[in-house]
């Protein structure tokens, strides 16, 4: 942990050693909690417990081999901690002195000796800002975040700027908003400055609806203050006194560390009246959501605040000019907002020195899907994808191929492999058919059925859709039936083309972002594997071999050895066969569930085929 005058005073600098333990959402799912009763049990019984203090900290980004937990100040890191291991890691490193190898994420190298947290490629090659307190702090601890420089920006955004002055210092960084469309931060704080009326509101938007995105949600767990000072700081440059949180339902450990941040930041005087014994004041509330994916969209999540159905409306007038109540309103992201307190404090030519010349800072990534490395990530903008889902990433899991890269969730599209050289920024994803979003990428490998991932999405957007707009709400219907219809064999070769009509009008006639960007996934996939689609209409086939109703199961006769390893393990008795000779499956009776070739791929034997 970095020193500072507020850290050399603190009790906890008395401990020889602290055990930084994730306690975000994916490490708490694999008993982190309990992880930390077994250490802090094990370290009393070996008379440790004066000198080892256990940390629970937010997410470590790692998601991938959780637990996991840094031995600091040494920076050795250990993964995958499992209960029945943690008593012989107590006694071998912390009374010992004999760190455990066996239980580090990558082997000492002759040449290195122990590796350390940094010499890990998932870690390195980061470039941390709105993470830069990940795995370092107790975030449920305002004393932590406030040794690493928290509030300094507030102190000196109330002390030593005017609102105008913080307002330029974000329009020069370049500062984007990061839940989606990249529209100038400061440029929309200006909007609603400059908006006439003595009440204005900031929210903070915390309702990420992506699949497999969780960026907001592990950056409030792990540094909840950092998304309360943004605010703050951006309340006052806005001329805000009152706040908001949106965040869903399904997130209760953030919204927990958030309340407990809220409460910490109220006791400390830095929420309430006369902040810094200033002339201002602020109030921040948390409003939790149902989880509907259009309240992303900021009049639908204005909407819901207000206790009204979640649903857009026609701009103009902008939230910053008739927001909630009808008084202006500023919205940004989580991400967003946990930029601000860095940009005040170094500078705004610091960060726009940092990306592209049109896309500055960092963005924050969960990359899941294929990939070795499944985690949360924060790389410059103009990263190639490359650098990320293989250096970072680790690769695609058992030597398969790389296919493609969805970014932006439902409202981006499909990169395919052969742009793995990308530069990752919002002008070159846009060119490429997709869009940053709120930074969800998840990854493909050869066995994904592109035409499945269209429809996958399309039918997320349907269900989502609020169905205000014809276009919207039919549009999306018809897109979904159809890649259904070539799923399912049942497709014709004008489909295609319908598909594309459709698409371009749902997205010129539906009112709000979400019905405008529905069909990306579509039109991208169309755009750069048309060819997969073809083979689904023409040839009546699934090339990934992943659509059930294009593929048949059947067992080679020269390889099997009539081992019954399948035929016990399938679910409908659909498999028969005599002890040591070929066995054979009935495909009236199989549901083409995959577990006979599971099952016979874990012996290594490979008899079952599918075509």
């Amino acid at each position: 942990m970095e020193s500072g005058s507020i850290m050399n005073e603190h009790p906890t600098n008395r401990y020889r050693l602290h055990l930084m333990l994730c306690a975000g959402t994916a490490c708490v799912s694999t008993q982190s909690f309990k992880i930390k009763e077994i250490l802090e049990k094990e370290l009393k019984k070996q008379g440790l417990d004066r000198e080892v203090l256990v940390v629970m900290t937010g997410c470590n980004g790692f998601c991938a081999v959780g637990p996991v937990m840094t031995v600091m100040p040494d920076g050795i890191f250990y993964h995958s901690l499992t209960e029945d291991g943690i008593p012989y890691l107590v006694e071998e490193h912390f009374l010992k002195g004999r760190p455990v190898e066996r239980l580090m994420f990558t082997p000492p190298a002759e040449d290195v000796g122990i590796p350390k947290i940094m010499d890990i490629d998932f870690f390195s090659r980061q470039t941390l800002i709105v993470l830069r307190n990940r795995g370092l702090i107790d975030p449920e601890k305002i004393d932590e975040y406030i040794a690493r420089d928290g509030y300094q920006a507030l102190a000196k955004a109330l002390t030593k700027m005017s609102p105008e002055d913080i307002i330029d210092e974000i329009k020069h960084s370049g500062l984007r908003g990061r839940g989606g469309a990249g529209f100038p931060t400061g440029l929309k704080w200006e909007f609603c400055r400059k908006s006439p009326g003595e009440i204005k509101y900031i929210i903070c938007n915390a309702d990420e609806g992506d699949p497999g995105a969780y960026m907001d949600r592990s950056i409030i767990e792990s540094d909840p203050h950092a998304v309360l000072e943004g605010m703050l700081i951006g309340a006052r440059a806005i001329g805000a006194e009152e706040g908001f949180v949106y965040i869903r339902a399904e997130y209760p450990l953030a919204t927990k560390r958030l309340e407990i941040a809220i409460g910490q930041a109220r006791e400390y005087g830095l929420v309430g009246a006369h902040i810094f014994d200033t002339d201002f004041s602020f109030d921040i509330h948390i409003k939790q959501g149902a989880g509907a994916f259009v309240c992303g969209e900021e009049t639908s999540l204005i909407a819901s605040i207000e206790g009204r159905p979640p649903e857009p409306r026609q701009r103009p007038p902008f939230p910053a000019q008739a927001g909630l109540w009808g008084k202006p309103t500023n919205i940004n992201n989580v991400e967003t907002w946990a930029n601000v307190p860095s940009i005040i404090n170094r500078g705004a030519a610091w960060f726009a020195r940092i990306g592209t010349e049109k896309s500055k800072g960092t963005k924050v990534f969960s990359l899941v899907g294929k990939i070795n490395n499944t985690g949360l990530v924060e790389v410059p903008m103009g990263i190639a994808l490359k650098e990320i889902i293989y250096d970072i990433g680790g690769g695609i899991p058992g030597g398969k191929k790389f296919k493609a890269v969805q970014t932006g969730g439902p409202s981006g599209g499909c990169i395919p492999a052969r742009l793995i050289d990308l530069p990752v920024d919002y002008e070159r994803l846009t060119e490429a058919g997709s869009i940053m979003g709120s930074g969800g990428m998840i990854v493909m490998d050869e066995d994904t059925c592109i035409v499945d991932v269209a429809k996958y999405f399309i039918e997320f957007t349907s269900d989502e859709s609020c169905g205000k707009c014809s276009t919207c709400r039919e549009g999306s219907s018809a897109l979904l039936e159809i890649l259904e219809k070539i799923c399912m064999g049942e497709g014709e070769e004008d489909d295609l083309e319908l598909l594309e009509e459709i698409s371009y009008a749902t997205k010129d006639a539906s009112m709000c972002g979400l019905g405008q960007t529905l069909p990306n996934p579509v039109l991208s996939t169309l755009r750069y594997f048309r060819d997969e689609y073809e083979v689904h209409v023409r040839e009546r086939k699934c090339p990934a071999k992943a659509c059930k109703a294009l593929i048949t199961f059947h067992i080679d006769e020269e390889t099997c050895r009539g081992c019954g390893i399948c035929a016990r393990n399938c679910p409908e008795k659909a498999i028969s066969g005599e002890r040591r000779a070929p066995h054979k499956i009935d495909p009236d009776k199989c549901i083409k569930c995959g577990i006979c070739l599971e099952s016979c791929r874990v012996f290594g034997i490979g008899a079952v085929v599918v075509e």
